[in-house]
């Protein structure tokens, strides 16, 4: 059973604005957004998807509005409220950041996105503390969600983007739920990701194992952390990174690929580079995105020739840690074929693969449709295997 509502292809024959609003709406279990918001601002780009300006003009209009009305509360002392209107107004500058070409303009509107969510996330949740994680004579941006209410060391999940998402994303999907459960969350944007690519022009690469070290090493010498049960995990195109890193970083009790990311990635940017020359409006990201976070937004051969290297078929025998993976049958950014051959290829003798179908609940990459879904699956899995050594 497949299901093809409009909820999830908002703008039908628009693979390219479906996509991205749904990323938005996924984010609605968490108090990140407003549907009704969402709504309003997709009925007015129905009749706009031929403007190039459209999508960022209607939510950057939505999050300016937002953002006044924060303003209006802060000012008021209704800092809670505040916070609430800085994260959805972020949230939705992001969103319209997302098909902005690189430049001055892409810089400005995502330093504001980043800015008014963290304000948010400052304000509404005090477990949250922003960090940065020392990286190569530089440092990394990351937020720490602290598990309230435990005073002994807990298990921690290290959480890696994916190509078109951020840590202030990934710290309340994932966050949140990890944080019931009393465990900690660093969710941080790697090279290439979030606000490293947006405001420290930091490329994506393929030896991640740096940067999952790097995280390792930050969160081991915090007093909240269990060092013997720290988890790192990666969604969408962090499938690839918590691959690479527990193919590496053996400190990690355990791995998570949240989707697996293309077996072949170079092969499937030449077919998305095919589809693009046909329609633009039919892949998940714009036509320059991955050049940009590859550092090669004006040679698109340049940006494929180095997704050769992002690879795990030398790395999965490497994988000896249990590893778990979550797909959904019917994903059309990342086809399930990919998520059984690095099944295969694990050395790891506690390897699980988990294909969500429609009648669990999800079809869509990563669980967009349904994030909750995915996100306890993986919960419990981390449960049963670090958490309780079952």
């Amino acid at each position: 059973m497949s299901y093809k509502g409009s909820w999830i292809m908002q703008f039908p024959g628009n693979f390219n604005w479906s996509n991205a609003a749904l990323v938005t709406k996924g984010m609605a279990p968490t108090g990140a957004v407003a549907l009704g918001e969402i709504d309003d601002v997709c009925g007015r780009l129905m009749d706009r998807q031929h403007e190039p300006d459209a999508w960022e003009e209607e939510w950057c209009r939505m999050g300016a509005r937002l953002e006044k009305l924060g303003d209006a509360a802060e000012a008021a002392g209704h800092r809670m409220s505040a916070g609430n209107f800085y994260l959805r107004a972020g949230m939705y500058y992001f969103t319209g950041e997302r098909f902005i070409y690189p430049g001055t303009r892409k810089r400005e509107v995502g330093a504001k996105s980043i800015d008014l969510q963290t304000k948010g996330l400052l304000r509404r949740y005090p477990n949250i503390e922003r960090v940065e994680i020392p990286f190569e004579g530089k440092s990394l941006p990351a937020l720490f969600m602290r598990a309230p209410g435990v005073s002994k060391r807990a298990p921690t999940v290290v959480v890696f983007d994916g190509m078109d998402n951020c840590k202030e994303m990934s710290v309340l999907f994932n966050g949140l739920e990890f944080a019931a459960r009393g465990w900690n969350t660093l969710a941080i944007d790697g090279p290439g990701q979030g606000e490293t690519v947006r405001l420290r022009e930091m490329y994506a690469r393929h030896d991640y194992e740096g940067a999952g070290t790097a995280a390792y090493n930050y969160v081991a010498e915090r007093p909240e952390v269990d060092p013997s049960k720290v988890v790192v995990m990666g969604y969408s195109f962090g499938g690839y990174y918590a691959g690479r890193v527990a193919g590496f970083e053996k400190r990690y009790a355990a791995g998570v690929a949240f989707a697996a990311l293309h077996w072949d990635l170079a092969a499937w940017q030449r077919e998305i580079k095919r589809r693009l020359e046909i329609d633009p409006k039919n892949t998940a990201q714009s036509a320059f995105h991955f050049r940009w976070i590859m550092g090669h937004i004006d040679d698109g051969d340049a940006a494929i020739k180095k997704a050769e290297a992002f690879s795990l078929a030398e790395v999965a025998p490497k994988i000896e840690m249990p590893f778990l993976i979550v797909h959904a049958e019917e994903d059309k950014v990342v086809p399930v074929a990919s998520a059984q051959k690095l099944y295969d290829a694990l050395a790891s003798k506690r390897k699980h693969l988990k294909i969500l179908t429609a009648e669990d609940g999800s079809v869509y990459h990563a669980q967009a449709d349904n994030r909750p879904l995915g996100v306890d699956y993986i919960a419990d899995w981390i449960e049963d295997t670090v958490v309780n050594g079952k």
